[in-house]
């Protein structure tokens, strides 16, 4: 089998940081890097749950719904894929990262989604994790640009 994208990024160089991991037609992937791979250091999965049923019932609220496609953990617990329509721009989709953090950042109250009937795991949620996975990511992510957004090669 053909080796996928994603395995051809050589993670001994990759930095925590919001990537462009791929485009395929109008859709584009975003690698949202929050710890650096194999460093020994890797989310857990409570917050990771947590932080992905607020990150996904966010972005679906703005203005930028209908471009959402999808928000979900990477099986190495070390950041999550965001995928959107190309109809927003990456400086767009930094700000909506960023907009997002510091939402979660400072939620309380009820974790949407999170009852037995909405949720496979309802019972594996960590809200502090959570803030502490925005608040982290936030600061890697403050003075980011589209120019930043080219894995390192």
């Amino acid at each position: 089998m053909e080796k996928i994208q994603s395995f051809c990024i050589d993670h001994n160089k990759l930095l925590e940081g919001m990537y462009v991991s791929r485009i395929d037609g109008d859709a584009v992937t975003y690698d949202l890097r929050t710890v650096i791979p194999n460093n020994g250091t890797y989310m857990e999965n409570a917050p990771i749950h947590t932080f992905e049923h607020l990150f996904a019932t966010y972005v679906r609220n703005t203005r930028f719904s209908d471009s959402i496609i999808y928000f979900g953990p990477m099986g190495c617990r070390t950041g999550f894929y965001f995928i959107t329509r190309d109809s927003i721009s990456k400086r767009e989709a930094i700000q909506l990262v960023k907009d997002c953090c510091a939402f979660i950042g400072e939620y309380s109250g009820e974790i949407p989604g999170a009852t037995k009937i909405e949720c496979g795991n309802y019972l594996e949620h960590d809200l502090d994790g959570a803030k502490k996975i925005a608040q982290d990511y936030s600061k890697v992510i403050e003075n980011w640009t589209e120019e930043k957004m080219v894995y390192p090669q």
